[in-house]
């Protein structure tokens, strides 16, 4: 028995394949990807097996996670290099000279 669930696109020549499946005798859910290409076109060694008896635990690992986890954060500013304060070990070698 085998069932895709869906894809994503990786990049021109990849997608991650999400399918339930039954891989020697044993029943649950792949994540692995597969690779459209003149050399080779199929599955690749990358990818991740989850047994049946650990989909209920995987099930509530992924919706412990909110929209609000994946979002993106801005970038912080940086500071250009010519701005750039003292690094911590400069400053501590500047407290370690004795005041004359």
């Amino acid at each position: 028995m085998e069932k895709e669930i869906g894809k994503i696109n990786k990049n021109d020549t990849t997608d991650i394949l999400i399918r339930v499946d039954d891989f020697g005798g044993r029943k649950g859910l792949t994540i692995r990807e597969f690779v459209t290409s003149d050399r080779y076109t199929g599955f690749t060694k990358s990818g991740v097996r989850i047994l049946s008896t650990d989909f209920q635990k995987f099930k509530e690992m992924l919706n412990s996670i909110s929209d609000e986890d994946m979002r993106q954060e801005e970038p912080e500013e940086q500071t250009p290099p010519e701005q750039e304060t003292l690094t911590d070990k400069e400053e501590s070698s500047k407290e370690q000279l004795p005041d004359y």
